[in-house]
């Protein structure tokens, strides 16, 4: 199962001192809009998403379909292909994708210790 890139989704309280704290590590910006409360950092091959007022808890996020550079890459698995072969394994989803559709979809899940699990197909 290919879940594509990688990151952290971090929920913050106030996302301009997040974003100059997680500077002073060495994180760059690589994408977002602050003014929407949201951005995404990148040290090396380590990504952060900081998020303000959009969810309460930290998320664990995989990117179908991108690398760690947001970039598309071309042998990815739809996030639909996922969903089947996560429930035929016996793991219950908090949030299905339509099988019907095509493109931009995601699924959620939480595992055992309760951290939440976002797969987020954005092609």
């Amino acid at each position: 199962m290919k879940l594509g890139a990688f990151s952290i989704s971090l929920a913050v309280k106030d996302i301009h001192k997040s974003k100059e704290f997680y500077e002073k590590l060495g994180f760059t910006y690589k994408g977002g809009n602050i003014d929407q409360n949201w951005i995404v950092l990148k040290n090396e091959n380590s990504v952060i998403g900081l998020f303000q007022g959009m969810f309460e808890d930290n998320i664990i996020t995989f990117n179908p379909g991108w690398d760690g550079n947001a970039q598309p890459i071309e042998d990815f698995d739809d996030v639909r292909s996922i969903q089947a072969q996560l429930k035929n394994s016996g793991i219950t989803l908090t949030r299905e994708a339509n099988s019907d559709t095509t493109g931009p979809e995601y699924i959620t899940l939480t595992d055992p210790d309760g951290n939440k699990i976002l797969i987020d197909q954005h092609r």
